[in-house]
């Protein structure tokens, strides 16, 4: 019996569920791109993010307990230790998320603005795709790709 999309939904082991629990909420992928920005620490991110700091602690929590960043005290002086918010090697490959993401609203939900960013190598400065691409390393058409429900192994 095929699964329905409502299944999977309801289903702990679906991969797309389990990564939505992490940065499934706006707030949480705009401070992903802010930490791709650069930013770090927690007033940057509420300057730039114009978000409630409650709110704000709140995502960061999630994003530390799930291993996507960690925290590091840094002071200033005369003051008391802070935190500053770094990206893991895990929270660094949602870079291809957020390229995605991006990609799509700079095809469908662009307006009348012009995209406030692109995605650049740093190596040759060229301009980059983000795509599916199969174990020859080769792009596969979107319309070519699906997803299959995985047989139990056990």
């Amino acid at each position: 019996m095929r699964r329905t999309t409502r299944d999977a939904l309801l289903d702990s082991s679906c991969s797309i569920q389990r990564s939505l629990e992490v940065v499934g909420d706006p707030w949480t992928i705009l401070i992903l791109r802010e930490a791709f920005m650069g930013v770090t620490r927690f007033g940057d991110f509420g300057t730039a993010l114009g978000i409630s700091t409650d709110l704000l602690s709140d995502r960061l929590t999630t994003l530390v307990e799930a291993g996507v960043m960690e925290k590091r005290p840094y002071n200033e002086p005369g003051k008391r230790s802070r935190h500053s918010y770094h990206l893991t090697s895990t929270g660094k490959e949602l870079r291809l998320v957020l390229g995605a993401l991006q990609q799509w609203g700079d095809r469908h939900r662009l307006g009348d603005d012009p995209p406030s960013s692109e995605r650049r190598s740093r190596t040759t400065d060229g301009r980059l795709s983000v795509a599916f691409v199969d174990e020859s390393g080769s792009a596969v058409a979107l319309d070519d790709v699906d997803f299959v429900p995985v047989t139990d192994p056990h």
